[in-house]
């Protein structure tokens, strides 16, 4: 399993808490690439919520990981 930005921004409207299951439909009706599907398919629970994307992908890179400053912009 593997992800980047651009397959992770496929998950961003989900429909948070989800399931496995759940994040798998949402990615097949949304017409995600056929790799989010894969990846979604390999998380091991079945039954496990998750309520972000960072249960899925824990190095998901968050605001606080760019180095900028948003009082100039």
């Amino acid at each position: 399993m593997y992800w980047t930005l651009e397959l992770a921004s496929h998950l961003e409207d989900a429909p948070w808490p989800a399931t496995k299951d759940e994040l798998i439909d949402f990615a097949i009706r949304t017409g995600a690439p056929l790799e989010v599907v894969e990846n979604l398919q390999q998380l091991e629970a079945d039954e496990d919520v998750y309520d972000t994307i960072e249960d899925i992908w824990p190095d998901y890179p968050t605001k606080e990981d760019f180095f900028f400053n948003e009082d100039e912009y």
